[in-house]
């Protein structure tokens, strides 16, 4: 007992003394130094290929967390990038065959829009000069191209719109101002059906092919041949257009039918529409077939020239007491307007720009010149004048707006017919 006291003793004192060495001049190691970590201990029980595997990964370089997190954003961002790639969101050149719009700037800060479709060998003719369809194909929209005469041209692909109105027509037709209300007052969703009577050459068919959608359906009366033919014809056109620019088809989802709606209502008795468009010179000879088709609640577009129409519409509605309630009457109107940069003709500016707080500002007339603070105030002589004369000096700080000359003289009122209940007595 006394001797292992001793060798308590002097164990201690060799470690108070400080020279951490263990008998045989060995450094001694301390508890957690002879301890195994957790992936060690892992490792040990693991068959050898497997432990390997382990070490190679303890061994990789770590990754910040700052890097590691923008990698994490770069692969979750790639499938999405691969998804509008494949969905044709960047713009593809011309190809043969699809539609091609070229702007041609003339006089008066007026532009010149001439529609064509490609055509290998073919030319298109404008004012400035040919340019072989051959130039074009290949192209991406956005470019500049010159003509044989030198003149530039701006080719891209044509808007729904800009289609409507270049593309072949019979009767006139609905105008983009006049279908974009009808639209918001229709409420039409992707999905639902709707009646249009009177095809027309095909503008309003197309905007509500658009605007249903894939799973939705567009039934469109005509009772003429030839305007069917067209429309049908305007409708292809575009579908094929679109295929070939836009690399994903145009729903087929609109039914042309030749026959007189006045005529169809044994048609109308298995189909119930969210929505009708009466686009007709007679509307009132509809009404009686269409109406009870049109779900409760459902809205009814009149598109009628004058409000003498109207008025004959109302009139039929109040006397055979059909269930539609007229919530609005609405004429839709469009103006243009040029924002130019004023033309002062042999001055200096110094002597002809006045501040608008140091002049008395005249009587605006209703389509007069509008002239913005702290800018040249021209009258409309002077600016005519100015346009005309050869000598003109530029300056970048007036600026004059004014209606276009050329505006949009189509107007028509467009009725809203809200189907109801009746009460029953």
């Amino acid at each position: 007992m006394r001797a292992w006291r001793e060798l308590r003793r002097a164990a201690s004192s060799a470690l108070s003394s400080g020279d951490g060495a263990a008998p045989g001049g060995r450094p001694r190691r301390r508890a957690w130094e002879t301890s195994l970590s957790p992936l060690e201990r892992v490792r040990r029980l693991l068959p050898p290929e497997e432990a390997a595997a382990v070490g190679r990964c303890a061994a990789a370089p770590q990754v910040p967390p700052e890097e590691r997190k923008e990698e994490e954003e770069v692969a979750a961002a790639a499938p999405l990038q691969a998804q509008v790639e494949a969905a044709g969101a960047r713009p593809a050149p011309f190809r043969a065959g699809e539609l091609a719009l070229a702007e041609v700037r003339r006089k008066h800060n007026t532009t010149l829009k001439l529609m064509c479709r490609l055509v290998t060998g073919s030319v298109l003719t404008s004012p400035g000069g040919l340019l072989p369809h051959r130039d074009i194909i290949g192209q991406l929209p956005g470019q500049v191209l010159r003509t044989s005469a030198g003149a530039r041209l701006l080719l891209r692909r044509p808007s729904l719109e800009e289609y409507v109105l270049l593309m072949p027509r019979g009767p006139t037709i609905a105008y983009p101002k006049d279908v974009s209300a009808i639209l918001m007052m229709l409420d039409i969703h992707p999905g639902d059906t709707v009646l249009e009577t009177g095809s027309g050459s095909g503008a309003m068919s197309l905007f509500l092919s658009r605007a249903v959608g894939p799973k939705g359906r567009v039934i469109s009366y005509e009772i003429r041949d030839d305007h069917h033919n067209l429309a049908k014809k305007n409708y292809r056109h575009w579908r094929t257009a679109w295929e070939i620019g836009h690399m994903e088809e145009w729903p087929d989802n609109v039914d042309f039918i030749l026959k007189d709606i006045s005529t169809a209502a044994a048609d109308m008795k298995s189909v119930t529409f969210d929505a009708v468009v009466l686009d007709m010179l007679n509307p009132q000879s509809a009404l009686p077939v269409v109406h009870p088709s049109l779900k409760q609640g459902g809205v009814c577009a009149v598109y009628l020239a004058n409000i003498t129409q109207v008025i004959d519409l109302l009139d039929r509605i109040r006397t055979c007491k059909f269930p539609l309630l007229c919530e609005r009457i609405t004429e839709v109107t469009h103006r243009n307007w040029l924002v130019l940069p004023a033309k002062i003709k042999n001055c200096k500016s110094n002597k002809m720009v006045e501040s608008q707080e140091n002049i008395e500002e005249p009587p605006q007339k209703e389509y007069g010149e509008i002239h913005f603070q702290d800018q040249l105030v021209l009258k409309e002589s002077e600016y005519n004048e100015s346009l005309s004369d050869d000598t003109e000096t530029y300056y970048s700080v007036p600026y004059v707006a004014r209606p276009s000359y050329w505006q949009d003289a189509h107007s028509a009122f467009l009725t809203k017919l809200r189907k109801f209940q009746p009460l029953l007595s």
